[in-house]
């Protein structure tokens, strides 16, 4: 799993570009730290786990090598999508490689959504027919993965009306959103070839669709999900992200089939989970019936039911999401801050605090 972090100012909670003197403070603390697209933003690259035990003492361990490093230089560390305050003006962004020069060149104010964190779930060991394949059985639930990740409701210092913000705006760029249905491998290449040529992308490093074969390692991996502060929001995602390629391998081992949704209907459904959320409603990508989110939410774990099992993760979805729904999203959550004082302050203070209760 990789996590994005913001850093803030811990006095004004103003975005701060710190990442080059915390990367150094922690470089010898045993985690994978990297540079991220911005110098407000570090990111964290867990090893590879088999439970979900690994990877909770994992990502605990990091986030509390950055928290107490931010402490000490007078800054909070914020598991969030979203910076919630208007991110300064010109940003610092990081520019340290050729390659991220190159896009701020070629994509200019684009690259100001780099700000907003996501989190990315690898899975595998898998080759690339394989990911593929898988890639067509999960589409339907990438607007699910969506709405049980929502945390960033606020941009700017303003509610924006949605749940994940981020994946509005991430859908800017040209190579994001959706990955397409592929027929065969053949047809995967063609599409990242496609964006390659006419610009869309740099490299494939930069097809930033929701879901893809990872460029760098033998895994498919998630992008969808927004970052959000409790840790047991990200073992969710992880242990639904395993279940689900378990389950789309299962069913389909050898053949390529046509989608099982509609291009239109799917995009609709991840436009409605990014602004409604866990709380609000969904559509069946399916049927394109208006739905609870939860309902959804549960189907999916009721599809899973016997992966989850096997891997020895189903109690802890089942306790993770009727925690959820009894208590809120983190979108759901920051609201109810917010309304308190209005202040969006209380928001970062808010998100800043759950993300050290690790």
């Amino acid at each position: 799993m990789e996590e994005e972090y913001l850093l803030l100012d811990a006095r004004t909670w103003q975005l701060v570009p710190a990442a080059p003197e915390i990367l150094s403070d922690v470089a010898d603390s045993g985690h994978a730290f990297h540079g991220e697209g911005t110098h407000y933003q570090v990111e964290t690259a867990t090893p590879v786990h088999h439970t979900l035990d690994g990877l909770r003492s994992s990502l605990t361990g990091a986030r509390r090598v950055l928290a107490t490093a931010a402490r000490a230089r007078g800054y909070r560390l914020l598991a969030s999508a979203s910076p919630v305050l208007a991110p300064p003006s010109p940003m610092a962004l990081n520019l340290d490689r050729e390659r991220r020069q190159v896009r701020q060149a070629l994509f200019g104010p684009l690259t100001e959504s780099l700000v907003q964190c996501g989190r990315h779930v690898h899975v595998g060991t898998l080759d690339k027919d394989t990911a593929v394949r898988a890639s067509n059985r999960m589409r339907p639930w990438i607007p699910t993965f969506v709405a049980l990740a929502a945390g960033s409701p606020f941009w700017n210092g303003r509610d924006t009306g949605h749940a994940s913000w981020r994946t509005v705006a991430w859908s800017s760029w040209p190579s994001a959103g959706l990955p397409p249905h592929f027929l065969s491998t053949t047809a995967y290449d063609s599409a990242v070839r496609s964006l390659l040529d006419s610009g869309a992308a740099l490299d494939e490093g930069m097809v930033y669709w929701d879901l893809r074969p990872s460029a760098s390692w033998p895994t498919l991996e998630l992008r969808a999900p927004d970052m959000s502060p409790r840790l047991d929001g990200a073992l969710l995602q992880a242990a639904l992200a395993r279940a689900l390629v378990a389950h789309a391998i299962a069913a389909d081992p050898g053949m390529f089939h046509g989608p099982a949704v509609s291009d239109r209907g799917l995009r609709l459904a991840r436009w409605r989970a990014a602004r409604d959320g866990l709380e609000g409603a969904g559509l069946d990508p399916f049927t394109g019936t208006e739905v609870p989110a939860a309902s959804l939410a549960w189907q999916l774990v009721d599809l899973l039911g016997s992966e989850l099992e096997a891997a020895g993760d189903y109690n802890h979805v089942v306790r993770t999401l009727t925690d959820m729904l009894r208590h809120g999203s983190s979108a759901a959550r920051q609201r109810v801050v917010f309304a308190r004082r209005q202040s969006a302050t209380d928001v970062l203070r808010h998100l800043a605090d759950e993300t050290e209760a690790c």
